[in-house]
Formats: C-alpha cells, sequence, structure tokens
C-alpha cells in the first residue's frame, strides 16, 4: 500500500470491528483486525483503514492525546508496509502506552500483526512492481 491509511471515525465502525474481528492484546497497545465489508459487489477492496482509541483510564486529555499521537506514529511506520490490504485495524492505548519507549511501541504494533495473521512481509517497492505486473 503506498498511499497513507484511511481513519475510522464513526462509533459504529469500531463496534463492528470490536464485535467481529479479531484482537491481539500486547504491553503498550491492543490491535483488533478485521477484513472489510464489500461495499460493491465488484469493488476490491485494496486498502487499509485504521482508527484509534485511548480511553480515560489510560490518564487525563493531555496524556490521551500524546498517547494517541504516539500510536499514530508507531501506525504509520508499521501499517503502510506490513499491513495486509483490504482490512479494518483499531489500536487501543493502554496504561503503559504513554510511557512506553517508542521502539516497543513499534515492536508491539509488529507483534500483534504477526499474532493476527495479518503481517505482510514485503517492501512498497515490491507490492508497486506486483501491481505493474497484473
Amino acid at each position: 500500500m503506498t498511499e497513507a491509511p484511511q481513519r475510522l471515525k464513526r462509533r459504529h465502525q469500531f463496534l463492528r470491528i470490536a464485535r467481529g474481528g479479531k484482537k491481539c492484546a500486547m504491553p503498550g497497545l491492543v490491535l483488533q483486525a478485521q477484513e472489510q465489508p464489500p461495499l460493491d459487489p465488484g469493488a476490491a477492496a485494496d486498502n487499509i483503514r485504521v482508527g484509534f482509541t485511548v480511553s480515560r483510564k489510560v490518564g487525563n486529555s493531555v496524556i490521551r492525546n500524546r498517547a494517541r499521537r504516539r500510536l499514530r506514529a508507531a501506525a504509520e511506520i508499521v501499517l503502510k508496509d506490513h499491513a495486509a490490504d483490504g482490512h479494518d485495524y483499531v489500536i487501543i492505548g493502554r496504561a503503559a502506552t504513554p510511557g512506553r519507549k517508542f521502539d516497543a511501541l513499534v515492536s508491539d504494533l509488529e507483534g500483534a500483526l504477526q499474532k493476527l495473521g495479518k503481517w505482510q512481509d514485503t517492501t512498497s517497492e515490491d507490492r508497486l512492481a506486483e501491481r505493474k505486473s497484473l
């Protein structure tokens, strides 16, 4: 996937993934994933969508916003090259998220993708070459 992931913003989108998706809890975050529902019968879902949430249990608004920013930065690094296309992802912050080292957050996200079976070990150049050959 070459472009940035689209964002999940509506509550019903988060609830659909929580209800029907798979989840993996890591020390710094929880990752939920579910295949995107087909919009049109002929349309292929070749992109990913991602949403972020951090509850008040994590801290006050300043700390929650910091945790969300850190999760967005980690997702930007990992998801664009390694997440399976055609899936929705929700990344949930935990109490350890604001104080966890950034490298550990990235490793948590990578590990969660691998445990859920959504890891793709290809770089964007490989994917681009694959699409051109089709």
